[in-house]
């Protein structure tokens, strides 16, 4: 078993409260998207606890979370895993179960497969910031092991899935308190789970962007080249109309992709903060096609000033205001379906509406999901959840304390 026994522990101290001893848990460190940004804060409410996780790809995230101590499990044995380390996903349970958390008062997972399920010690609470159930085995089933995924893994995974599920759905009880990105995700918690859920939006760091008056003259995509994604979309669409577009992101993908990209299209792989930053600001609008639990790249393009052309559906439908009669600060334009019509209409919408999307507007929009108010609103649901479990009240006198809700 892997454990962490003798390292130092951080101690979360309420006023009039014994320390209590916290352990964080993550699926993996691969690379810094919306999970690790969220990640990133948790480890600033607790700078000196131990971070317990699948797989650590050294200097593949910031420093906030690079310089902690970082138990990984015996995947990081195998090789090749940096790469392919979704290929061992039936090994994930036994995984993350493996981590010893003898001696933590607090455990707080953040969860998009397997780290919401790590094993509890009697008398610790668990609190769960849950990014999505496992997506591989539920809504996201198909896009990973359909019609494109090979033969083998076509024949092998029904079964394998339908374990991982009853897996899934058995350590949810290990969770005490659920808190999801989305009321989309707390949605899917409650018809995969059978649990209730809080809601705290994810964080956007709006000064890492700068607000720019003028539209410019290329469509931007920042986005993991992966199936559910559904660049392939996107890619169809620009072609059809001769527009430009700049994509930003790696995956497994990218062959495919590089392959549907017309002549106005750039792929650049993966990019620096910086130079996503630069490109939010030059580009004329987002698009966004997938259908997403919650989406951080529509909130990034409004902070830069930047409206979005998305898909109706899921988290964008939170954070978006779309453009109608009767809004007053549209950020941007809905599609219906995910077809190359639906999307090439919006396309049209927006460019007919373009003047109606006022740059100042949009990034006091995304200002409302400001990182800073993101870190009080975890510190303040922690605390709550923490003062409920350490002095229960009897049924008759508990009454449930202000927990905040990004709503």
């Amino acid at each position: 078993r892997v454990t962490a026994r003798g390292m130092n522990r951080h101690t979360f101290v309420l006023p009039g409260e014994a320390p209590v001893r916290v352990a964080l848990v993550h699926d993996w460190l691969t690379g810094m998207r919306g999970g690790e940004r969220c990640l990133e804060v948790l480890c600033e409410v607790f700078p000196d606890a131990p971070l317990f996780t699948l797989l650590h790809v050294p200097g593949s995230v910031s420093p906030t979370i690079e310089n902690r101590q970082i138990i990984t499990s015996f995947l990081r044995r195998f090789p090749g895993v940096e790469s392919r380390y979704r290929y061992f996903l039936p090994l994930f349970p036994w995984a993350i179960e493996r981590f010893d958390l003898q001696g933590y008062d607090l455990i707080l997972s953040a969860s998009h497969c397997v780290a919401k399920g790590v094993r509890v010690p009697a008398g610790a609470l668990h609190l769960c910031f849950c990014f999505t159930p496992m997506r591989y085995v539920w809504d996201l089933y198909r896009d990973y092991f359909g019609e494109r995924a090979g033969r083998a893994a076509r024949l092998l995974m029904p079964p394998v899935a339908a374990a991982l599920r009853r897996w899934d759905r058995a350590t949810a009880k290990r969770v005490h308190h659920f808190v999801a990105i989305s009321r989309f995700v707390a949605e899917r918690i409650r018809r995969c789970y059978g649990r209730t859920a809080d809601v705290i939006y994810p964080p956007v760091d709006i000064r890492r962007f700068r607000l720019a008056e003028e539209l410019g003259e290329f469509y931007l995509m920042v986005s993991a080249l992966t199936p559910y994604k559904r660049v392939d979309l996107a890619l169809a669409a620009v072609n059809r109309l001769g527009v430009r577009l700049v994509v930003v992101g790696s995956g497994p993908e990218e062959v495919r992709l590089r392959a549907l990209a017309g002549p106005t299209v750039k792929l650049l792989g993966w990019r620096s903060d910086d130079e996503v930053s630069e490109l939010y600001a030059r580009c004329r609008a987002l698009l966004f096609p997938s259908v997403e639990d919650f989406g951080i790249a529509p909130l990034e393009a409004m902070a830069s000033g930047r409206p979005v052309i998305a898909l109706g559906h899921g988290g964008a439908r939170e954070t978006v205001v779309p453009l109608n009669d009767g809004a007053e600060a549209p950020t941007g334009v809905f599609f219906a379906e995910q077809t190359v019509e639906s999307l090439v209409e919006a396309i049209h919408r927006f460019e007919a509406n373009a003047h109606r999307f006022d740059p100042k507007a949009l990034r006091a929009h995304a200002e409302a999901f400001d990182r800073p108010l993101f870190k009080e609103r975890i510190e303040a649901w922690v605390a709550q959840r923490w003062k409920e479990f350490a002095r229960p009240l009897p049924p008759d006198e508990w009454v449930p304390g202000p927990v905040p809700e990004s709503e």
